[in-house]
């Protein structure tokens, strides 16, 4: 088996939450959703489980920090620098926020934050390795972008 990531949020509403997600590009996978949960794909490894209130707390009696808090900030790729730009407006125009922070623009990288309704925040960005200052210096590396 594939090493794979599954992110887990809680969510307020699951389906505006579904719907969300899914106009950002993911979709979801109905083997794993019910009306408690659901998951949505973004790739064969990274796996988005959005999970009701209740449905959370049967993992943890830890506070589900209010949507004005940054717990995390998860950065997912991107193909192009347009489809970052597509993933903020589609969280603009369903119930979450776009641009919470401000655009960064290396050249090589390019990345915008966004939020959903739940105030969890996503990072769509852009990245051309080969365009990266240094990278194809000899013993020179691009670890830690």
């Amino acid at each position: 088996m594939t090493s794979m990531i599954f992110v887990n949020l809680p969510v307020k509403d699951l389906n505006a939450s579904m719907a969300f997600y899914e106009a950002l590009g993911f979709r979801n996978n109905p083997q794993f959703t019910d009306d408690t949960a659901a998951c949505m794909v973004w790739s064969e490894a990274i796996h988005v489980m959005l999970l009701t209130h209740d449905k959370w707390r049967t993992f943890t009696d830890r506070p589900i920090p209010p949507a004005t808090s940054s717990e995390v900030m998860l950065a997912i790729s991107c193909l192009n620098r347009e489809t970052v730009d597509t993933m903020n407006k589609a969280a603009a125009d369903n119930g979450g926020a776009a641009d919470i922070n401000p655009i960064q623009d290396l050249g090589f990288m390019y990345n915008r934050n966004l939020a959903d309704p739940d105030g969890h925040v996503w990072e769509a960005m852009w990245m051309d390795p080969t365009a990266i200052p240094g990278a194809n210096d000899e013993g020179q590396g691009s670890a830690g972008v």
